[in-house]
């Protein structure tokens, strides 16, 4: 199976080439981590997240290190985005993150689960996350797979978001719930 039709996949049995393939990624990607996360050079780092996520970071975009990703190439982010320290983000399922939006410190964001069966549990099950426009998530949140963050929505400080989120309203705790609607001036 081709590395991009993972995205979304769901269910996706980890047998036969897939594991040495995906490895082999994760291995390049801890590499180049290493590297952005040790330099304080701008353009050096620019240069190592167009490798590791496979296309440019919008120059309006900023990611501030330390940052993790296990895979990186299956991470989509917007025009205008920021992306506070210590995040980490699980993306072998796909994440987009759209213009506007903000990701607090420590965020986790997880495409990736595995079967229930104790029988097929090392099967993956990939759904991608969805972090809309003008979405602001707080530290340390954590986004399971499958999750859509909708338009403007806040997401309190150390929420687990494990359900869709409406747009323009503010959700918070374990596991997240809304609180109210979006307070517009």
């Amino acid at each position: 199976m081709p590395l991009s039709q993972l995205i979304n996949a769901s269910s996706v049995s980890w047998t036969g080439t897939l594991p040495e393939q995906v490895d082999a990624i994760v291995a390049e990607t801890s590499s180049q981590l290493i590297a952005f996360n040790q330099t304080s050079n701008e353009s050096e780092r620019r240069g190592l997240l167009t490798h590791l996520l496979n296309a440019p970071l919008p120059s309006s975009s900023v990611i501030n290190p330390p940052f993790q990703t296990d895979f990186g190439r299956h991470t989509v982010i917007g025009e205008h985005v920021f992306i506070n320290r210590d995040c980490f983000f699980v993306d072998l399922g796909g994440i987009y993150i759209e213009d506007h939006a903000l990701i607090g410190p420590r965020t986790m964001l997880n495409s990736v689960g595995h079967n229930e069966d104790p029988a097929h549990r090392r099967d993956l099950v990939l759904k991608s996350v969805r972090i809309k426009k003008g979405a602001w998530l707080g530290a340390n949140v954590t986004v399971n797979p499958g999750v859509t963050i909708g338009e403007n929505a806040i997401v309190g400080a150390g929420a687990v978001v494990t359900k869709d989120v409406s747009a323009n309203t503010v959700v918070a705790g374990v596991p997240a719930k809304v609180l109210r609607p979006i307070r517009q001036n």
